[in-house]
């Protein structure tokens, strides 16, 4: 799924092989999915893109923009996939959305649960989109310690660490999957309050939420989700579906995978203490 290292590395390799290209077919709907949203009918899409100049592409939060001439942006949320293809060839023809480049490459969207592809012009009005693209990342210099305090003074005590970081985007594109590495390198439970935390304990997952998404995003992402390419990110993640059988790394013990809050959550039970 889309977080803030795959936003950010995928916009960056989009950038490397997409900037100057014109856009000269679109195919829409190969394979018709119930659970993709757009801006409009997708058949109008080759109306709007054909033609067009890709001038730059751009990662925030859960959103990667693929900004064109004349104003029209291509967004894609979290759920999409999106992959460069050298040939049509080579391309899946089970897609939502095919884009071919003037120098014989494709852009291919595709959908496995439920996702957005977004054709506009100028402005995408939605509330989460522009809080991404308002917001200051966690990868920013910006994003400071103080900016941070003011994020968990925000929400009530009661509430738990898991549902003040992953909930609501307050810290857009920061979701259930990079949450698990911030949280163990931080040594706190997904499940704790915030009333519990110390100081010492928010300087710690400060450091840990800035130098966690920092490393992800360095390595190309977490091997746990795809690039443009379809190559698995550089980072090993540490509490995942990958790791689960694993020992803690830290102290030996048994990871623990639990529901919680309409999703799973992993932890040490030894070195992450509720």
């Amino acid at each position: 799924m889309l977080e803030i290292p795959e936003s950010k590395v995928i916009s960056l390799q989009a950038a490397e092989i997409l900037t100057g290209r014109k856009i000269v077919n679109v195919r829409s709907a190969a394979s018709p999915h119930k659970l993709v949203a757009f801006s409009a009918d997708p058949s109008t899409y080759h109306e709007m893109l054909i033609g067009r100049k890709i001038v730059s592409t751009r990662g925030h939060g859960m959103f990667v923009d693929i900004c064109l001439d004349k104003n029209y942006i291509i967004t894609i949320g979290d759920g999409v996939n999106m992959r460069y293809y050298p040939s049509p060839e080579v391309c899946p023809s089970n897609c939502q959305l095919l884009i071919e480049l003037d120098n014989g490459g494709c852009i291919v969207f595709t959908v496995a649960m439920y996702g957005g592809i977004w054709v506009n012009n100028k402005t995408f009005d939605n509330k989460y989109y522009q809080g991404s693209l308002n917001s200051i990342s966690p990868l920013d210099e910006k994003f400071d310690e103080a900016f941070f305090e003011k994020i968990l003074n925000s929400v009530e005590k009661d509430m738990s660490v898991k549902a003040l970081l992953a909930t609501e985007q307050r810290i857009p594109g920061l979701g259930n999957g990079t949450l698990q590495d911030i949280l163990f390198n931080a040594g706190i439970h997904p499940k704790r309050k915030k009333s519990t935390l110390q100081k010492g304990d928010v300087k710690k997952l400060f450091k840990s939420l800035k130098k966690t998404l920092s490393t992800m995003t360095a390595k190309g992402g977490r091997d746990t989700e795809k690039d443009l390419y379809g190559n698995s990110g550089g980072y090993k993640t540490i509490l995942s579906k990958n790791t689960l059988p694993d020992p803690c790394p830290a102290c030996g013990g048994k990871i623990v995978k639990e529901a919680y809050m309409g999703g799973a959550i992993y932890f040490c039970p030894s070195c992450q203490k509720l």
